[in-house]
């Protein structure tokens, strides 16, 4: 049975995570993570509630609140909240958003809203290209959409990365190698392939290439330590206008070198580790350039997080930018996440001044 307004008047501010449903009518998304914005909210006198799309009606909403008391979910049917935060797990899932009225109904109400959605890497890739700061580290990119010119940067780089514009996790990346026999390997998580010439390589893949809308990026010698390549997982998130690093962590490749993500097989170093104050300020200076080009372009956006490498020659280089940032195996950076989320959930909350 739901229950309607379980918090009494006063407390602010009311937030909204927005999610949405599993196929199997479950509600999907980091429940760990909604479960510690509500305890932190009701330290400082606020309350969060989960909600999908298919709960909002006209002037209320559906949804689950957590109730640490009783350490489980109660449905609620609650009034519009102060701001909504945009965790929704799935690509399809966001396209009905953008769809649907939700965004110019909070508009229409002064209500809020980030993240805006997930970011496709062939648009993010042409914005940091116009950029006057953020172009000189990306890595040689195009799409891998034409036979003929896909076979011209594969024989200009020998190795290169093929990756869906939409993807997260690393899901779906292949490296593919030109040998000296003119062969085509591809390599990926749990797969090899080899074929004899390029023309039967792209007979067995356009369709794939085509349909995932593929880039395809040069691969970057990474520096190495003990041995292997690694990347930095950078957190940052909005604070007054700026934009600030939360937390960043190391992620090495171990057993392969497509990806160094966790899940894949990678191994998690402190940042304390390799830390310096070149990477501390450049970390800091392109944080700041990246969060104000996303808000900039594509609406507001109070976190994200990026994976950055450095080459053998020192040039530093952003692989990824990521709107929806998965948990960060690091608890001080999971809990300095909680903290500056709610900071920034009270300060766009906050009452305008005159």
């Amino acid at each position: 049975m739901a229950v309607t307004n379980p918090w009494s008047k006063g407390i602010t501010p009311v937030i909204g995570i927005l999610t949405a449903r599993k196929k199997d009518g479950s509600i999907a998304g980091n429940g760990a993570l909604f479960i510690e914005l509500q305890k932190k909210l009701i330290s400082l006198n606020g309350i969060s509630f989960i909600f999908t799309l298919d709960g909002v009606h006209q002037d209320s909403i559906d949804g689950y609140i957590f109730i640490p008391d009783r350490n489980g979910w109660e449905r609620i049917t609650s009034p519009f909240p102060d701001l909504v935060y945009n965790r929704i797990p799935f690509r399809r899932s966001e396209e009905e958003l953008k769809s649907s009225l939700f965004f110019a109904c909070l508009k229409e109400r002064n209500i809020p809203f980030f993240n805006p959605s997930f970011i496709d890497k062939s648009e993010l890739y042409h914005l940091f290209k116009n950029h006057p700061f953020l172009h000189t580290f990306l890595p040689a990119t195009i799409a891998a959409q034409h036979k003929q010119k896909l076979f011209s940067f594969l024989s200009q780089y020998q190795t290169i990365y093929l990756k869906p514009s939409q993807s997260a996790k690393g899901n779906g990346i292949y490296k593919l190698e030109l040998d000296t026999e003119s062969k085509v390997h591809v390599k990926g998580l749990n797969e090899n392939e080899e074929f004899v010439t390029f023309d039967l390589f792209w007979e067995d893949w356009e369709s794939r290439l085509l349909e995932k809308n593929y880039l395809a990026q040069e691969e970057i010698k990474s520096i190495l330590y003990e041995g292997k390549r690694f990347d930095f997982r950078i957190l940052a998130h909005a604070e007054k206008n700026h934009y600030k690093v939360t937390g960043i962590g190391i992620r090495q490749s171990q057993k392969q070198d497509i990806t160094t993500h966790i899940p894949s097989g990678g191994r998690l170093l402190p940042y304390e580790q390799l830390q310096n104050e070149e990477y501390d300020f450049f970390i800091d200076t392109v944080v700041e350039h990246i969060g104000a080009s996303l808000s900039e372009t594509f609406g507001f956006f109070g976190e994200f997080s990026i994976d950055m490498g450095i080459s053998q020659s020192g040039q530093f280089y952003i692989y990824e930018v990521n709107s929806k940032p998965m948990s960060f195996d690091e608890t001080d950076i999971e809990e300095r996440r909680i903290e500056h989320l709610c900071q920034l959930f009270l300060q766009l909350t906050a009452p305008k001044k005159d």
